[in-house]
C-alpha cells in the first residue's frame, strides 16, 4: 500500500480533481496549491488496456533541462502512453527512479537523490 493522489486518468479519460480528492484546498492557498498547477518533477503510475504497469518519472526544475509537468500535463502524458487509469505518486525532490539499482533520472534537489521512507519496487518472480 502506498499513498498516492490525485487521480490523473480514469477509464481512459483525463480526470484530475485534486480538490475533491482532498490533496489541495483552493480556499487555503497556504497549503501550497501551486504544487498542482506549477511544473514540478513527477512520479506517476498507470495501467494500460493490456494490464501492463506503467511507472514514469519526469524530471523538473532543471536549468537547461526538464521543467516537469503540471498535474494536467502529467495526465495528458500518461494518456499518451496508453494509460486507461493513472495516478500521481510523490513528486518534487522525492521523484527518483532506479533501474537495476542505478538511478536513471536527475532528481531536482541540489544534493541529488533524497532519502524517502517509501518506494515502489518491481521484483522478478521467484
Amino acid at each position: 500500500m502506498v499513498s498516492a493522489a490525485p487521480t490523473l486518468v480514469e477509464d481512459g479519460r483525463i480526470h484530475v480533481d485534486a480538490a475533491t480528492e482532498g490533496t489541495v484546498d483552493p480556499l487555503d492557498l497556504s497549503f501550497g496549491f501551486a504544487w498542482a498547477n506549477n511544473r514540478q518533477p513527477r512520479t506517476m503510475a498507470g495501467i494500460d488496456r493490456q494490464g501492463r504497469l506503467l511507472l514514469v518519472t519526469v524530471d523538473g526544475r532543471l536549468s537547461g533541462g526538464s521543467e516537469g509537468f503540471t498535474l494536467v500535463e502529467a495526465a495528458r502524458f500518461m494518456k499518451s502512453l496508453g494509460a486507461v487509469d493513472a495516478l500521481n505518486l510523490d513528486g518534487g525532490g522525492s521523484s527518483a527512479m532506479a533501474v537495476n539499482g542505478a538511478l536513471v533520472n536527475r532528481p531536482s534537489d541540489a544534493t541529488g537523490e533524497r532519502p524517502v521512507g517509501d518506494t515502489i519496487q518491481v521484483l522478478p518472480r521467484r
